[in-house]
């Protein structure tokens, strides 16, 4: 079952956290930024309010939540009700599929990533998002997470789970970024995006369909 509840109960609270946090929030679009490949159809896998879809200049967009899907169109995103783990889409659909804080609320990662891989053509990217869940803000979620609405139902990843889920998937050719360096409420202004992964917070690794 898709975990939708606390997004369609708090969709106004999930939004305006990009407000109230912007120096994390543009932090983290910069990292997706600096590992975004060139691509011509591009979809977010759990496309949210369409917070990152919109600025990073991606069209398409899948969610469960109709109350997100309604503020991502509100922003221009043609999205579309679905899951993950069975992407409403043909073979070969896409060039590029992000998600970005998307995989700690999947029901089944591996399956999802299967499915990513299936609606990607030959050699499309695929580029996640997500806290590593052995960072300093990773493990800050895991201790407070009864005390989130939303992370209380999330499941947490390393970065090394989230490799070696892509190989199984059929995907290789790896690269990383990384940003937040410090603890959230202490972030003022946007932090650096360096390459590779260990020190920040928040990585995005970019894999290519074998």
């Amino acid at each position: 079952m898709p975990r939708i509840g606390p997004f369609e109960k708090y969709t106004s609270r999930y939004d305006y956290w990009f407000e109230e946090n912007r120096p994390v929030y543009e932090s983290e679009l910069e990292a997706l930024r600096a590992n975004m490949p060139p691509y011509a159809k591009g979809i977010e896998i759990g496309v949210g309010s369409g917070r990152f879809a919109v600025p990073l200049g991606i069209s398409f967009g899948v969610d469960p939540s109709p109350m997100m899907m309604n503020v991502a169109r509100r922003r221009g995103v043609q999205a579309v009700y679905g899951v993950a783990e069975k992407l409403p889409f043909a073979d070969s659909s896409f060039d590029l599929a992000l998600m970005v804080t998307t995989i700690c609320f999947l029901d089944d990662a591996r399956s999802a990533f299967m499915e990513v891989n299936r609606i990607l053509k030959n050699s499309g990217y695929f580029v996640i998002g997500f806290i590593d869940k052995n960072s300093l803000v990773g493990r800050v979620y895991q201790e407070k997470r009864t005390q989130s609405v939303f992370y209380k139902l999330a499941t947490f990843y390393s970065v090394e789970e989230i490799v070696s889920l892509l190989e199984y998937s059929g995907f290789d050719n790896v690269s990383f970024t990384q940003t937040i360096f410090k603890s959230m409420k202490d972030i003022e202004k946007p932090e650096p995006v360096i390459p590779g992964h260990g020190k920040g917070s928040f990585v995005v690794v970019r894999a290519l369909k074998r």
